[in-house]
């Protein structure tokens, strides 16, 4: 396959034959894939299509897989300079980290942020990011405008938080630009508008309200930060008497239209809600071990029939290691306590990180599946290497030992986007090198609060010392304020 080249598969139509392609019924060999305006327009055994489509000439692709790109159900992709901020920090960082380094983001830096986190993310192969909103002070239509650029497809939040707003127009000033928002995106190819509220606290009930009410008439969805951390667990309760999902559903904010991000503290009435109501949830294992209090119990939403799908939480833009984390958390958290050797069976976690979260986001007719009919985003993945031979059974196979170098293309909306992990027509390599001048610049002006020292600092005070003493302790918050050391 080395003299395979971007060339072969740039054409429309396109007729593609790899040797196995995971459709909804699972690994199918020797079928193919007819891509034609953006979209599949055939998936079956690849002599029929041969035989049904004689003008295009077969793309053969030994040695491949063709499977449905990944969809990251929750990310920032304003936040990618501050993404490596989070490592060894606690959970909620977000007063300390994210609220100021997104204020300190201009038009520029914005769209170099995004357009870099969306980079990132084809290049582990996402073909669709869902971005819970940004709190720069830029146009929405930059962030669009990156992902469009760097051609992923988008459910585009926008923030809607107006609690802390003064009392009067604030609420019906909100909704009018969430009823624009909806409004700007209608018939983009890759811009999915949604509305976003950060967490349940941060709008007024009514703004709650309607927000659910205009992303269901728009088939949108609503994203929040949903029952993520103890502390906003207990602040709820302090507050309102009720959990923060059961407060959601108290105002009449709950229902299809809800992406419940993390939704890590469950109770089983809560899980009986989201059952009950059509609620998705988006479960985002790596955060969960980075920053998290406790890993959402996806397994038992899986067994409930509660839409889900994984989210990376902007924390590294890797669909393979995003797989694996989602069944490993499961088995470590719920799996060895309950003798269960198999947390999904492999296939689970495949499915939800693609199709699943596919339909959470409200997508599930246009993307997530080799399918007649939905959109041309796939992945070429290439398993002739040692990780796949002996092959018994690809699925536990691409989620335990895929690897985001076996994918050699990505294809959005029937395009390609990315050969060998690099864009074949738009220079990727020079947006990183202005991201690595801009990045620095941005968090030294945010004056971000580490609460521990980075792992060098940590080490050196860990050392022990020469006279015997003890290792001096950690610096606190306000000796951390620099990431740039």
């Amino acid at each position: 396959m080395n003299d395979l080249t971007p060339d072969h598969v740039s054409a429309d139509p396109l007729l593609l034959v790899p040797d196995v392609t995971l459709t909804p019924d699972g690994p199918q060999d020797r079928y193919g894939v007819v891509v034609a305006d953006g979209t599949f327009v055939g998936v079956g055994p690849a002599e029929r299509l041969e035989r049904t489509h004689p003008r295009l000439t077969p793309v053969r692709l030994p040695g491949h897989v063709l499977m449905p790109g990944f969809v990251d159900a929750h990310h920032h992709l304003t936040q990618s300079f501050g993404a490596a901020l989070a490592f060894g920090e606690p959970s909620e960082i977000f007063r300390r980290v994210w609220v100021p380094l997104e204020a300190a983001l201009d038009e520029e830096s914005a769209f170099v942020a995004a357009k870099l986190a969306a980079l990132e993310s084809l290049r582990g192969g996402f073909t669709t990011v869902a971005d819970a909103g940004t709190r720069a002070s830029v146009d929405v239509d930059v962030v669009a405008s990156a992902a469009r650029d760097a051609g992923i497809r988008c459910v585009l939040g926008l923030i809607c938080n107006d609690a802390a707003a003064d009392e009067g127009d604030a609420g019906r000033t909100v909704l009018a630009k969430a009823e624009e928002h909806l409004a700007r995106y209608d018939g983009d190819d890759l811009i999915h508008p949604s509305l976003a509220v950060s967490v349940p606290e941060a709008a007024t009930p009514g703004t709650l309200r309607d927000t659910a009410r205009l992303a269901g008439a728009a088939r949108a969805v609503v994203q929040i930060h949903v029952n993520e951390h103890l502390v906003g667990v207990e602040r709820s309760l302090v507050r309102f008497g009720l959990r923060p999902l059961e407060y959601l559903h108290h105002v009449g904010a709950v229902g299809p239209q809800l992406v419940a991000a993390h939704a890590t503290l469950l109770t089983p009435a809560e899980v009986g809600l989201l059952a009950d109501t059509g609620a998705a949830v988006s479960y985002n294992p790596v955060a969960s071990a980075w920053k998290g209090n406790a890993v959402a119990p996806a397994t038992t939403l899986a067994a409930r029939g509660i839409r889900f799908g994984l989210g990376t939480d902007g924390t590294r833009g890797d669909a393979f290691r995003l797989v694996e984390a989602a069944e490993f958390a499961q088995r470590l958290v719920h799996g060895l306590a309950t003798g269960d050797s198999s947390c999904g069976a492999g296939w689970t976690w495949l499915e939800h990180g693609a199709a699943g979260g596919a339909d959470a986001l409200g997508l599930g007719t246009r993307t997530g599946r080799i399918a007649e009919g939905a959109a041309a985003d796939f992945l070429l993945v290439d398993v002739t290497g040692p990780e796949m031979h002996p092959s018994w059974d690809l699925p536990w196979e691409l989620v335990r030992r895929g690897n985001r170098d076996q994918i050699t293309a990505v294809f959005v909306a029937g395009r390609l986007r990315l050969w060998r992990g690099w864009p074949p027509d738009w220079d990727g390599p020079a947006l990183v090198r202005r991201a690595a001048e801009l990045g620095p610049e941005v968090v030294r002006r945010a004056s971000v609060a580490r609460a521990h020292p980075t792992s060098t600092a940590a080490r050196t005070r860990a050392a022990p010392r020469g006279d015997g003493a003890a290792p001096a302790p950690a610096a606190d918050t306000a000796r951390c304020r620099s990431a740039a050391r």
